[in-house]
């Protein structure tokens, strides 16, 4: 009861120590780059630049107006992502106390392994909010790069951006001198040199090895969790990456085609589908299609354009190496035309059920494409029979 008593009122003082942090000026606090990243801080820049400079843009009154209410959206915007990473500084530190304080007693384990799981998706949240500003709009771009080309807004950025008052940066001259307070690669290298070097050669040769093996661990590290920025926040357990993802960010869309050959009683068909899928895994998804059957004729000779029919289709999707994918799904079919079959025998609606392997690639930031290799073990039951191996070619974004 001492021990429980002890924490609480650890945590209530802790808690009122950062709520009076963050009831001042939020600009001042201890983490001023990491409020929205270098976006953030162009945006306000640019739009303050704008402001200043009256004899750049002809401004009247509602011009103005605009200017000052996209400023202060921009202000109130960093403002509330530092709340967040003072937030999130927070839990990191109350984390850790809690950690090392509660891990003697066995009958917390659950409780500590849901509270790490609580603060590492909070990071991963704050993360994906971030990650809206990386998609800016053409227009956006295109607006930097004509004032990047202006002197006057250069010289403003140099002297009125965060990393300049960071490293007290005063134009474009003093952007050239070197940085005070802040040590090089070469002095770094030289002083762990004097400490290691009353050792002799054996000593620097083991710090070496050393260094190479915390290097390489730290890798390894960093290709396991890519989005961490502070090792206080590496997970004690197996992350979800799909937790902090909305339902609309889980969704993929795409398309894809797919030629059957002619036969006596059909044309040749082309099957254009349109899909949605959702990813439950990161390695998994799962979803539905629409596809419509269009009739290209029997040959080169005899190319003619027909209603063939529709098909609805479910799918699922789950990685097995690399880019190959292990894909099944279940299909069915409406051909119309079935009814028009010389001994009458036919079906309208046929079903299939396929399984197969499909290769995705990369075709730019935001569209994937795929090939897929699938068999129908349910073609016997077709009549008039279908070839039983479906090839389809598509994308998805």
């Amino acid at each position: 009861s001492l021990k429980a008593q002890q924490l609480f009122v650890n945590s209530i003082d802790s808690l009122g120590s950062m709520k009076s942090r963050m009831q001042g000026k939020l600009g001042k606090l201890s983490r001023p780059l990491q409020s929205g990243g270098p976006y953030l801080d162009s945006l306000q820049n640019s739009l303050a630049f704008l402001k200043q400079s009256k004899d750049l843009l002809n401004q009247s009154k509602g011009a103005t107006d605009k200017l000052n209410s996209s400023l202060q959206s921009v202000e109130q915007l960093k403002d509330k992502l530092q709340q967040a990473e003072e937030i999130k500084a927070f839990i990191r530190e109350r984390k850790q106390l809690l950690n090392e304080q509660l891990k003697q007693y066995t009958g917390f384990s659950k409780d500590l392994q849901k509270m790490n799981k609580e603060a590492y998706y909070y990071s991963q949240q704050l993360k994906e909010y971030k990650e809206v500003f990386k998609d800016k709009k053409k227009a956006e771009q295109k607006a930097m790069e004509l004032m990047q080309k202006v002197p006057a807004f250069n010289d403003f950025i140099q002297q009125h951006s965060q990393l300049a008052s960071l490293f007290n940066i005063q134009g474009a001259a003093a952007a050239a001198q070197s940085l005070e307070g802040l040590q090089t690669r070469s002095q770094v290298e030289q002083l762990i040199q004097q400490r290691i070097g009353s050792g002799g050669p054996s000593a620097g040769a083991g710090v070496s090895q050393q260094m190479a093996e915390a290097r390489s661990k730290m890798d390894e590290l960093k290709s396991k969790f890519p989005d961490l920025d502070n090792a206080a926040d590496m997970p004690n357990f197996r992350p979800n990456q799909m937790k902090t993802k909305s339902f609309l960010q889980r969704l993929e869309f795409g398309s894809n085609i797919q030629f059957q050959r002619s036969n006596k009683f059909f044309p040749t068909t082309g099957d254009l589908a349109g899909q949605v899928a959702y990813k439950f895994h990161k390695n998994g998804s799962t979803g539905l299609g629409l596809s419509y059957k269009l009739g290209m004729g029997t040959g080169f000779d005899n190319i003619h354009f027909s209603n063939q029919g529709v098909g609805i289709r479910s799918f699922i999707d789950w990685k097995l190496k690399g880019t190959f994918f292990l894909n099944g799904g279940y299909e069915q079919n409406y051909q119309p035309n079935y009814v028009a079959l010389p001994d009458g025998v036919g079906q309208q609606w046929t079903q299939s059920g396929l399984i197969g392997i499909s290769k995705k690639y990369k075709i730019n930031s935001k569209m994937k494409g795929n090939i897929i290799l699938l068999f129908d073990f349910l073609y016997n039951q077709h009549v008039p029979k279908t070839d039983p191996i479906k090839l389809r070619t598509g994308y998805t974004f």
